[in-house]
């Protein structure tokens, strides 16, 4: 068994991270019309999926870290359905949408586990 010494140990956290730059790379593709609706609303999901891992980690109680892994997991289900709106739009190829659809599938799996863990 692995030795945990931060949330950057963490494997949903690595995952979570890997999303974030992917999603980041989408928003930063998105229409100019995007900008200020789609594109900052998936950038500010993409970040709550690590940074709520993170500040979940840093609390004293199993209860605080798991009200912070539900609020990652609710960003996972949002981002679900920003990318379904790219997808619709036409700003995402259905490949693109697939992988992080999936990506996004696994990280949530990750979270689940670890809540639990506690």
């Amino acid at each position: 068994m692995r030795t945990i010494r931060s949330f950057e140990d963490l494997d949903v956290w690595k995952v979570g991270r890997e999303l974030r730059k992917e999603l980041y790379s989408v928003a930063d593709r998105l229409p100019e019309k995007e900008s200020y609706n789609l594109a900052a609303q998936i950038r500010s999901a993409a970040i709550s999926l690590t940074a709520n891992i993170a500040e979940g980690y840093g609390r004293f109680h199993f209860k605080e870290n798991i009200r912070f892994c539900r609020m990652s997991r609710g960003s996972a289900y949002e981002l679900l359905d920003h990318l379904t709106t790219c997808k619709d739009q036409g700003y995402l190829k259905e490949k693109d949408y697939q992988d992080l659809y999936a990506g996004l599938s696994r990280f949530s799996q990750l979270l689940n586990g670890y809540k639990w863990l506690y």
